[in-house]
């Protein structure tokens, strides 16, 4: 009966310390966009120049060469805030190509001790939308 409690005892403190390892793992579901559109509430209307140098019309000032200015951020819609996104540890591409101007994109990563900023470590997109047929008069 000893050995029967001391394993069970055992197999509940490595279940412990193994979830407790785990715990800076951080996961929210929104809209991915950016900074300046999520402020001025554009999302599905969200130009896709704002990822590259940060404001709507920026490219006319923007100098090839410059560096980019690209502040995605994720609109929780459950909380109606943003939460910053540090891209640094997934490819931005796919993120882009995947995701940008997108709802149910799910963020996988590390909240900063600011409580604002996820750094990511991977994201989840939903499937693209369907292609349509339209059918009728113009």
């Amino acid at each position: 009966m000893k050995k029967l409690f001391l394993t069970t005892l055992l197999g509940l403190s490595l279940a412990l310390s193994l979830s407790a390892s785990g715990k800076g793992e951080f996961e929210k579901k929104g809209f991915l966009t950016t900074k300046w559109c999520a402020e001025n509430d554009l999302f599905a209307d969200c130009r896709l120049e704002t990822y590259h140098c940060g404001s709507e019309g920026c490219y006319k000032e923007w100098l090839p060469g410059e560096p980019e200015k690209m502040e995605m951020v994720l609109f929780v819609h459950d909380e109606g805030k943003f939460y910053e996104i540090d891209p640094s540890k997934v490819k931005v591409s796919e993120l882009l190509e995947k995701a940008a101007n997108r709802n149910e994109v799910t963020i996988i990563g590390e909240l900063e001790s600011d409580g604002k900023t996820i750094k990511a470590i991977e994201f989840k997109a939903p499937p693209p939308p369907k292609k349509s047929f339209f059918k009728g008069c113009l």
